[in-house]
């Protein structure tokens, strides 16, 4: 059986930093725009379904419709159906935000391919298996939840009255199923993708330890009933999208993106030692930068001047 080529050394540099130069704007158009459109859908979706009553008292068990059905009595609406009915004047925001979280879910495949070609620039080893995995999850998530919400929202329009199960078939009818699929399937590859991306990310020091373990944390909110809102994942995103920029309070940011090369953060233990000693961190973050060139090319020049600085420094 034949063996797997080891992989080769990390790309050249300067070809790293010149390739993410002429991209990270539109990766970070990218990152604001999915947590943007995320909370915004989130927000409008939940003002459009707020007042909607439980009907407790309108509540038809099994054992209730069964009677009915044997005595020959028409089955009276239940909470299901009169929740429908409540909702059928009122579907225009919930429809909207339906809309506009998905394409900001949609938005997260810049995010990913963008991350993850700086992470294998660096090191050549990380699998494809992560882009893989985050472009098919971007656009089965977004587009299975989509058509999930939509269908069931059109359902609801198109509900004329009747019993709790006459309202079910019209809400779940359509491609309501083949949605939740989708939807379900793409949680689980963009949460993996998440957890590896922040992972490693953080291994080759594009990423502070905790955006990186907040990355994988967002992750895990794809897969558990966490963070349904997208609150957690909108703020990672707008953090992520300042990073890709090369722009930060202060102007500090993880020196891989100004050198193109691996440069890993310190363990704690390392960390503790190091600070101990009185010496410098081994992945000082990086000085302020001076205010970007109007294209691409101003970036790749003000990271190398800033690491020619430092290597005059040192």
């Amino acid at each position: 059986m034949p063996q797997k080529a080891p992989p080769g050394p990390p790309q050249d540099p300067e070809i790293t930093l010149a390739w993410e130069a002429a991209n990270r704007k539109r990766a970070a158009a990218c990152a604001w725009g999915a947590g943007l459109l995320t909370i915004i859908g989130a927000m409008l979706s939940s003002i459009g379904l707020s007042g909607l009553p439980t009907f407790d008292s309108e509540a038809v068990t099994a054992t209730d419709a069964i009677r009915d059905l044997i005595a020959g009595n028409p089955i009276p609406p239940g909470r299901i159906a009169l929740q429908a009915e409540w909702l059928s004047s009122r579907l225009t925001m919930p429809i909207i935000g339906t809309v506009l979280y998905g394409i900001g879910s949609l938005l997260i495949f810049g995010v990913v391919v963008f991350l993850f070609k700086a992470i294998r620039a660096r090191n050549p080893s990380f699998g494809q298996l992560t882009l893989v995995a985050g472009a098919f999850g971007a656009v089965a998530f977004g587009v299975g939840r989509t058509v999930a919400q939509l269908s069931y929202y059109f359902g609801i329009a198109s509900f004329d009255g009747g019993n709790n199960l006459q309202a079910t078939e019209a809400l779940t009818g359509g491609p309501f199923v083949a949605g939740q699929i989708l939807w379900q399937l793409g949680a689980f590859a963009i949460g993996f993708a998440f957890i590896m991306l922040g992972l490693n990310a953080m291994r080759v020091g594009l990423l502070t330890r905790f955006m990186g373990v907040l990355g994988m944390i967002v992750g895990a909110t794809f897969i558990l009933p966490l963070d349904q809102q997208g609150v957690l994942r909108a703020f990672w995103l707008a953090t992520v999208g300042f990073i890709f920029i090369l722009r930060w309070p202060g102007g500090r940011i993880p020196p891989a993106w100004l050198s193109g090369k691996p440069e890993p953060w310190p363990s704690m233990a390392a960390a503790r030692a190091q600070k101990a000693s009185g010496e410098p961190p081994a992945s000082a973050p990086a000085p302020t930068l001076p205010p970007a060139a109007s294209n691409g090319s101003g970036d790749a020049d003000s990271a190398g001047q800033l690491r020619k600085k430092r290597k005059r420094k040192q």
